[in-house]
């Protein structure tokens, strides 16, 4: 029964095609669900749109290739969405004043349902699934594994803004006694909450396994600190 239905929706029929573009359609809304939730800018439309649209681009180059005397190339138009999705990827990121990268996430999930749209399309569908699935594994589990690394590591990065006056001697001679290594301090053009405090940008060193939370949970409760934030 399996084999059968696997069978059918590999076909070049009307009704397996249009079955095909539904499920491309579907899982790529799925993904961007998700990037919705926590509030990414491509959305649902976005990945469901990429998705069915490199759906139909494999659809098209198969059908192409079987009709009498074309002799298409059949790698010619999923190569075409490859790279396509990149320049759409591109869009997604920025990069901040404060040196942050933002949306590269998002660029491949685009580029990764790009590819799951073709597989879908191509009648691929196991290996469709099996995409789907694992981007969500990626972007719902892997998220929250990465973060637990990422807060308890031994570098950090801050911005933070301390009093002008003898606020930069202060934050040394603080990170001094709680034993940080400062791998790098300089001061930015950002505007500062009060006007007249001093923004830096720092790197440290713990040196061993370390959370960043308490670090700044500590920098919080100092007088001379106005504002502090892990970039």
């Amino acid at each position: 029964m399996v084999n059968t239905i696997i069978d059918y929706l590999q076909g070049m029929n009307d009704g397996a095609v249009a079955i095909r573009l539904v499920l491309a359609t579907l899982c790529g809304s799925l993904i961007g669900w998700e990037r919705v939730v926590r509030r990414h800018s491509a959305g649902i439309r976005t990945f469901a749109l990429v998705s069915l649209g490199s759906a139909v681009a494999t659809v098209l180059n198969l059908y192409l290739a079987i009709l009498p005397n074309m002799e298409a190339d059949v790698s010619r138009i999923p190569a075409g969405v490859v790279s396509g999705i990149g320049f759409l990827g591109a869009g997604t990121i920025i990069v901040t004043g404060r040196n942050q990268i933002k949306g590269l996430t998002t660029a491949a999930s685009l580029w990764v349902a790009s590819c799951m749209g073709m597989a879908f399309g191509a009648g691929y569908v196991f290996v469709g699934f099996v995409c789907f699935a694992l981007v969500m594994i990626a972007n719902v589990v892997l998220v929250h594994v990465s973060q637990q690394i990422e807060e308890n590591s031994r570098y950090v990065s801050i911005y933070i803004e301390v009093e002008e006056t003898n606020g930069v001697k202060k934050l040394r001679k603080k990170f001094s006694e709680m034993g940080y290594s400062i791998s790098s301090m300089n001061k930015t053009k950002d505007k500062t909450l009060s006007g007249s405090d001093t923004a830096l940008m720092i790197e440290l060193d713990f040196g061993s396994k370390h959370s960043h939370q308490e670090l700044l949970d500590a920098l919080n409760n100092l007088d001379f600190v106005s504002y502090v934030e892990e970039v």
